[in-house]
């Protein structure tokens, strides 16, 4: 069991996160804010993140890995999102589509 921080402020895809990483077992937090991310040994085992709504840049600085979606035209946010160093950068679709297998890849290293 992983603890995952979601920062996805969209309630309903929020709530298709949660209830998809709670059922492949693990601890998902939701949470509106990258300063809400606790770091030291409350530091989360992966970060989730809504690019459209959370900067990119903000999200490299952490030791978790970190999934981001994206909207699939948003380009520039894609663009932001690997200068930052995020991990995995999708689009949202696919993220709906793959997330427990995204999620697992990335937390077995």
């Amino acid at each position: 069991m992983a603890r995952i921080v979601a920062l996805v402020p969209d309630l309903m895809f929020a709530s298709k996160v949660e209830a998809t990483l709670r059922a492949a077992g693990h601890d998902v937090e939701l949470t509106s804010s990258v300063g809400a991310i606790k770091l030291g040994e409350e530091a989360p085992d992966l970060v989730i993140a809504d690019l459209g709504d959370v900067e990119p840049a903000e999200l490299g600085s952490h030791a978790a890995p970190v999934l981001g979606f994206y909207s699939h035209v948003d380009v520039e946010t894609q663009r932001r999102a690997e200068s930052a160093g995020i991990d995995v950068i999708v689009p949202r679709s696919r993220m709906a589509r793959e997330m427990p297998e995204l999620v697992e890849s990335l937390l077995a290293g």
